[in-house]
């Protein structure tokens, strides 16, 4: 006896074509620790769905790749080691990060929105051909992401049809990725000869200070126009080492040449999102609030009860500062 026997084709899906998702992550650090950033670029990745490789690039950067290893979610970790990646030019790490993806094929390439990412990912973007996704708030899907534009006053959701999607994340809108039960895999980044034949990296000068810095810190206590002068800063100061805090400043504040231009919060300025923030002196242009609406408790002390600060403070004293202050120092 014969049984009939009978077969089908099986057409695998459209969505059988398509690549699995992978995300590479630029790590950003000083050759001896991970900068907060990587943490909350990660956190995005993990979004994007599929495995998450970081990349770290440098000249004795052990330590950070073994930081980089224990974040949650992290698979592997590519490590490149060299005088060429001294300072952390985009001009080497560009080719780097090409030759990787080269080998790799990652469906998306991740950095913080720093000047580092700023500086970095468009010019791997245009090296790909594609258009970069520049700082998302938010993750809809593996090819939707969430930005704000005109300072901040509108919301934009855009899909990307690029087959590599680059994109730079605000920090302040992801929270930072914990530490794996494990660490994950250390292995070596493709090789080859990035050095920049057209820019050298000489030095840099750091200000030190005991403050925390204004991306990490968990106070900020910032000063505007109304402070009159670069002295009267002294009183933020205080008040700032008081509550362990980090001190920050407007532009008209930066502009009026009251205190250096790295202490410049808003669109042009740092992104910060602290637990609490303290503004002094500081009426509330569109660009300031651009750069720190989003922190989770906005104290305004203003002269002007018409000062556009308040109308996102969550506390708000009409007062001069100049008698307000002195008695908080006084009273902490």
């Amino acid at each position: 006896m014969f049984a009939r026997c009978s077969s089908s084709l099986v057409r695998p899906s459209a969505q059988g074509f398509r690549r699995f998702q992978s995300t590479l992550v630029v790590a950003e650090h000083n050759n001896e620790t991970l900068n907060p950033i990587t943490a909350n670029a990660v956190t995005a990745a993990k979004k994007l769905g599929g495995e998450v490789t970081v990349l770290v690039a440098g000249t004795k950067v052990g330590p950070v790749a073994d930081a980089a290893a224990k974040l949650d979610g992290v698979k592997k970790v590519l490590v490149a080691e060299g005088d060429a990646y001294k300072g952390s030019l985009a001009e080497a790490l560009t080719p780097l990060v090409l030759a990787t993806q080269e080998q790799l094929k990652f469906t998306h390439i991740v950095a913080g929105a720093t000047a580092f990412g700023k500086a970095v990912l468009p010019r791997i973007a245009a090296k790909l051909d594609v258009s970069p996704v520049s700082d998302i708030i938010g993750v809809q899907s593996a090819d939707t992401f969430v930005r704000t534009i005109y300072a901040g006053n509108a919301i934009q959701t855009v899909k990307s049809k690029d087959p590599v999607k680059v994109i730079t994340v605000r920090g302040t809108n992801f929270e930072p990725t914990g530490a794996a039960g494990s660490a994950a895999a250390i292995e070596q980044a493709p090789t080859g000869d990035f050095a920049s034949k057209t820019t050298e990296f000489v030095s840099q000068e750091l200000t030190k200070s005991d403050r925390p810095s204004l991306t990490a810190a968990k106070i900020i206590v910032s000063g505007g126009r109304g402070m009159k002068s670069g002295d009267n800063f002294k009183m933020l100061y205080d008040l700032a080492d008081k509550w362990g805090a980090a001190v920050g400043a407007s532009r008209a504040a930066v502009d009026a040449g009251y205190v250096p231009n790295d202490l410049q919060i808003g669109q042009t300025g740092k992104i910060v999102a602290p637990e609490l923030y303290v503004a002094i002196g500081i009426s509330g242009a569109i660009q300031h609030l651009a750069g720190m609406k989003d922190s989770k408790t906005i104290v305004a002390i203003n002269k002007d009860p018409e000062a556009p600060i308040f109308q996102v403070a969550d506390y708000g004293l009409v007062a001069d500062l100049f008698k307000v202050v002195p008695e908080i120092n006084e009273k902490c």
